[in-house]
C-alpha cells in the first residue's frame, strides 16, 4: 500500500526536492548576468544585500541572487563551480534542514551559500566542525571566498585568549568545533565582568557531520569543573581488592548492559578485606562506591578499546569515531579507578562548575542546519528533538559502486584470515584497500596479520590520529592499504590515484558491523565518490560483539548443524536482514536513552536559563539596590511565615524571630523582642524593614556609592555561584537514585521534575537569605574584588554519563546484619531490600 501511495503522491523527500529544484533553476537562470559583472561589481553585491536586508527584505527574498553571487565568486576565487545538486543542498540548509550529501559531493562548498546569505544579517554565523583540523582547513580555504566578497572570517580554537576569541566571534562567519562553542557559552555565564564575555547571541549555525555531533555525542555533556581534593588511597585499596575476585563466583557481568555487580560471596570477601561488619552500612557508602567503580574499570572497561594509555595518562577513545578524546575524563571516579587499574598516578576528582548537553546548547540557536553523508536513518530523532528535516540530495553522477552482501564466518580467527587473503589478493594487482574496524584493538590485530603476510600498510587509529589527513589523502593511491578505526578521516575525501579507476576503484572492507547503520554507511561511502568505481564488503563472525549481543542463535545452530568450518562463509540476505534488525534495535534503544537524558536535562535547562539570566542582570546592572531590597523583603516574609504562622497570636514565637533577625539582618542594638511584641504581622514586617533600611542607609554613607554598588555585586555573584554549584551536584545525586522510585510504581521522571523544582525553590530561598545576611552583616573592605568561587581546572566533554547508581542504605542507629529483617518493615531480609547495592 505504501508503495502505491508513493507512486501516486511521491515520497516526502521527492516533494521537498521538487520544491528545491524550482529555486535552483531560478539561480541557474541568473548565471549569465552574474558572469557579466566585474570583480568590483560582484564584491559590491554584499553591501547591497546588507542594505536591502536592513530596509526590510527577508533572506528568502535575497536567496536566489545571493546564491548566484557566491556561485560566480567561487568560480573566480576557488576555481570551483557548485553543481546543481550542491545548490539543492545549500537551499535546504538555509531553511534549517539537514542536507544528506554523499562523500565527495562537495558539502563544504555547498555550505558557503547559506553561510554567506545568513551572514548578511550582521548577527554572525557559526560553522561547526568535528575537529580542529577541519575547522582550520575550511576557514582557510573557504575564507578566500568570503574575503573576496567582503565578509570577515574568525577561527575559534582551544587555547585562545579572551580577546582573540571575542575577535573571532565578532567576525561575520566563525569556524570552530562543537566543544569549543559549547564551552565558551558556559564560560560566558561564569564571568565576573560583562566585558569578559566572548560570544554574541546565538543566531545561525551550520553543523558539519551533524549526525556525529547531534546524535553520537548527544549523551555527552560538556562539563567545566574545579578540583575537589580526595585521597587516592581508597582507589588503590579497591583496585587491590577487585584483582582478587573471580568471575561468576564473586561478581556477575551482563554483556548487553555492561552491568557488573558483586555476588553474595563477593560482598563477604569485601567485608573481610576491608574489615567492616556490613558493607552497606551508611558509613560505608563511599567504600561501596569505590569498589563498584574499580569493578567496572576491570570488567567492562577495556584497554585499547574504551581507552588507551599514552604518556602515563588514561585517554578515552570515542566509541563512534575511534578518535582519542584528550582532556576528557570519565566522571564519578571511574577515571581514577582506571588509573589505579593501570598503575598510573591518580588524579584528583573534580566538582562540576557548569554543564550543558550538546542537545540543549544547539537548540538555543535561532536557526540550525546541518550536513552529512548519513542522516536519513535518524530522521525521526532530528525532527523530534531539533525540528530539522533530513533531505537526501541526489548525487551529481550515478553511484556505480558495488556493495556486496555480507560474509559471515563462525569464528573471528576465520574471518580475519579471509580478510587478509582478500586484502593480499587486491593489493597484488595494485587496487587500494581501506579496511574499517570498530576498535583500536581490531586494527592492531589486522595489522599484525598483514605484517606476517608481508603486506605494506598504514594504520589510522586513536594512537596516531595526528597523521590522519596525510594517511587518508594517500589512501586512494595505487597499492595503498589503509586500516582505519571507524570514521577516522571523516570530513576528508579519498581521491583516487592515477590508474586506480581501471583497477576497480577503492575497495572498502568492513571487519565488523557497527551498532549504528550510519557508521557502516559512512565506511561504504568512502568508495565510489563522484561516479568513481568501487566495491564494499563486510566480513562478520558469530563472535563479533553485535552478533553475540543480538545475533540469531538459530543462525549459529544452523552453521554448526551444517558442519561448516571457517573457510566456508555464509553469504545470504538472511544474514544482512538479521544484522540490520539487530542494528535497528540498538539504534532504537540509543534513541530512547537520548530522549530520556534530554527529558531529565530539560529540567536543569529551565533552571540554568533562570540562573544565567539572573547572573547576567547582575553583571549588566549599574545599581542592584532594588534587587537586594526585594531579596531582603522576601527573606523577612519567609521568617514571619515561619515564626508567626499560627492563627493564634499567643502562639507566635517572637523571641525566635528576634534571634533569627539578630543572626541574619540586624544586631541586638537595632531591634529587640519588645519592639515586635503585641504587633500584627504587617506591623512587624514594616518595623523590621524600616530598621533594615536605616542600617542599609548608614552602611552606604560609610562608603562611596561606587564601593557600595560593587559590594552588592560581589556578594550576589559569590552567593549565586556557590549555591548553583551545590545545586548542580545535588541534582546529579538525585538523578542517580531517582530510578529506584519506579519500584514504588512512581514515574521517575515526574518525581525528578517535582523534587528538582522543590530543590530549586529551596536554592532561590537560600540565595535570598544569604545575600540578605552578607549585605547586612558583612564588614566592607575598601579593596573589594570579585573572585571566582572555584577556579576552573578542566573543560571536559563529560565522558561516561551513565554512572553506577548506588542504592542508598536504610538509615538506622544500630548496625543491621545483611540477613536480619529490614528495619523498613517490608518483611524482606535487609540484603534483599534497603541493603542492596
Amino acid at each position: 500500500m505504501r508503495g502505491l501511495l508513493n507512486k501516486v503522491f511521491g515520497t516526502g523527500n521527492q516533494r521537498q526536492l521538487k520544491s528545491l529544484e524550482k529555486v535552483a533553476s531560478e539561480i541557474e537562470a541568473l548565471e549569465p548576468s552574474m558572469q557579466q559583472l566585474s570583480d568590483y561589481q560582484l564584491q559590491n553585491k554584499t553591501e547591497e544585500f546588507k542594505q536591502r536586508y536592513q530596509n526590510g527584505e527577508s533572506l528568502d527574498d535575497l536567496l536566489m541572487e545571493a546564491y548566484a553571487v557566491v556561485r560566480e565568486a567561487s568560480k573566480r576565487v576557488l576555481g570551483m563551480r557548485p553543481y546543481n545538486v550542491q545548490l539543492l543542498g545549500a537551499i535546504a540548509m538555509h531553511h534549517g534542514d539537514i542536507s544528506e550529501m554523499k562523500t565527495g559531493e562537495g558539502k563544504t562548498l555547498a555550505s558557503t551559500m547559506p553561510v554567506y546569505l545568513n551572514a548578511v544579517t550582521g548577527k554572525g554565523v557559526h560553522v561547526i566542525t568535528v575537529n580542529d583540523y577541519l575547522a582550520d582547513r575550511d576557514a582557510s580555504e573557504m575564507g578566500k571566498l568570503y574575503d573576496f566578497l567582503g565578509m570577515t572570517v574568525g577561527l575559534n580554537k582551544n587555547g585562545m585568549s579572551k580577546e582573540e576569541k571575542r575577535e573571532a566571534y565578532a567576525a561575520d562567519i566563525t569556524y570552530g568545533t562543537n566543544n569549543e562553542f559549547g564551552f565558551d557559552y558556559l564560560r560566558d555565564n561564569m564571568v565576573l565582568y560583562k566585558e569578559q564575555m566572548v560570544q554574541r547571541s546565538l543566531h545561525f549555525a551550520i553543523i558539519d557531520e551533524v549526525d556525529s555531533i547531534l546524535i553520537d555525542e548527544a549523551r555527552t555533556p560538556l562539563i567545566i569543573s574545579g578540583t575537589a581534593k580526595k585521597s587516592a588511597t581508597l582507589y588503590q585499596q579497591a583496585n587491590s581488592f577487585v584483582r582478587t575476585l573471580q568471575n561468576e563466583e564473586d561478581y556477575t557481568y551482563d554483556e548487553k548492559s555492561k552491568g557488573v555487580q558483586l555476588t553474595e560471596e563477593g560482598m563477604n570477601k569485601a567485608e573481610r578485606f576491608f574489615q567492616v561488619d556490613n558493607l552497606f552500612d551508611l558509613n560505608n557508602v563511599t567504600l561501596t562506591h569505590h569498589i563498584n567503580q574499580a569493578l567496572k574499570a576491570h570488567v567492562s572497561m577495556h584497554k585499547d578499546t574504551d581507552y588507551v594509555v599514552e604518556e602515563d595518562q588514561v585517554v578515552i577513545v570515542d566509541q563512534f569515531t575511534g578518535r582519542l578524546m584528550k582532556g576528557r575524563r570519565y566522571s564519578d571516579g571511574l577515571h581514577q579507578a582506571i588509573e589505579a587499574k593501570e598503575g598510573l598516578q591518580i588524579q584528583n576528582e573534580s566538582m562540576t562548575l557548569a554543564s550543558i548537553t550538546f542537545q540543549n546548547y544547539f537548540r538555543m540557536y535561532e536557526k540550525l542546519a546541518g550536513m552529512t553523508g548519513t542522516a536519513k536513518t535518524e530522521e525521526e530523532e532530528f525532527r523530534n528533538i531539533y525540528n530539522m528535516d533530513v533531505i537526501a540530495i541526489p548525487t551529481n553522477k550515478p553511484i556505480i559502486r558495488e556493495d556486496k552482501p555480507d560474509l559471515i564466518f563462525q569464528t573471528m580467527e576465520g574471518k580475519f584470515r579471509a580478510v587478509v587473503e582478500e586484502i593480499k589478493e587486491r593489493n597484488q594487482k595494485g587496487q587500494p584497500v581501506l579496511v574499517g574496524t570498530v576498535a583500536v584493538e581490531t586494527s592492531e590485530i589486522i595489522s599484525k596479520y598483514l605484517s606476517k603476510a608481508g603486506v605494506k600498510h598504514n594504520v589510522l587509529n586513536a594512537k596516531n590520529h595526528y597523521r590522519e589527513a596525510e594517511i587518508i589523502e594517500n589512501a586512494g593511491q595505487k597499492g595503498a592499504v589503509t586500516i582505519a578505526t571507524n570514521m577516522a578521516g571523516r570530513g576528508t575525501d579519498i581521491k583516487l590515484g592515477e590508474g586506480v579507476k581501471e583497477l576497480g576503484g577503492l575497495a572498502v572492507i568492513g571487519t565488523e558491523r557497527h551498532e549504528s547503520r550510519r557508521i557502516d554507511n559512512q565506511l561504504r561511502g568512502r568508495s565510489g565518490r563522484q561516479g568513481d568505481p568501487g566495491v564494499t564488503q563486510f566480513y562478520l563472525s558469530m563472535e563479533d560483539e553485535l552478533m553475540r549481543r543480538f545475533g540469531s542463535d538459530n543462525m549459529k545452530a544452523m552453521m554448526e548443524r551444517m558442519g561448516m568450518d571457517d573457510s566456508q562463509p555464509i553469504e545470504s540476505k538472511l544474514v544482512s536482514r538479521t544484522v540490520e534488525s539487530a542494528q535497528k534495535r540498538v539504534e532504537g534503544n540509543n534513541f530512547d536513552a537520548r530522549k530520556t537524558i534530554l527529558s531529565y536535562d530539560d529540567v536543569l535547562r529551565q533552571q540554568r536559563e533562570i540562573i544565567y539570566k539572573q547572573r547576567y542582570d547582575v553583571i549588566d546592572s549599574d545599581n542592584l539596590r532594588e534587587i537586594i531590597k526585594q531579596m531582603i523583603e522576601t527573606t523577612v516574609d519567609s521568617a514571619i511565615e515561619t515564626y508567626m504562622s499560627d492563627d493564634v497570636p499567643e502562639n507566635w514565637n517572637i523571641s525566635g524571630l528576634t534571634e533569627y533577625l539578630h543572626g541574619t539582618l540586624l544586631e541586638p542594638e537595632w531591634i529587640a523582642e519588645a519592639d515586635l511584641k503585641g504587633k500584627e504581622q504587617d506591623q512587624v514586617k514594616a518595623i523590621i524593614l524600616e530598621k533594615v533600611q536605616a542600617k542599609y542607609d548608614q552602611k552606604e554613607e560609610e562608603l562611596t556609592p561606587e564601593q557600595m554598588r560593587e559590594f552588592e555585586k560581589v556578594i550576589l555573584l559569590r552567593t549565586v555561584d556557590t549555591k548553583w554549584m551545590d545545586h548542580i551536584d545535588q541534582m546529579d545525586q538525585l538523578r542517580q537514585g531517582i530510578h529506584l522510585r519506579a519500584y514504588g510504581q512512581n514515574d521517575p521522571l515526574r518525581e525528578y521534575q517535582m523534587e528538582s523544582f522543590a530543590m530549586f525553590e529551596q536554592m532561590i530561598e537560600s540565595i535570598n537569605e544569604e545575600v540578605a545576611k552578607y549585605v547586612m552583616k558583612a564588614q566592607i573592605r575598601e579593596n573589594l574584588k570579585r573572585e571566582a568561587v572555584v577556579k576552573e581546572t578542566q573543560a571536559v566533554s563529560g565522558g561516561n554519563q551513565e554512572k553506577k547508581k548506588v542504592k542508598k542504605p536504610y538509615v538506622k542507629a544500630q548496625t543491621v546484619g545483611r540477613n536480619d529483617p529490614c528495619p523498613c518493615g517490608s518483611g524482606k531480609k535487609y540484603k534483599q531490600c534497603h541493603g542492596q547495592a
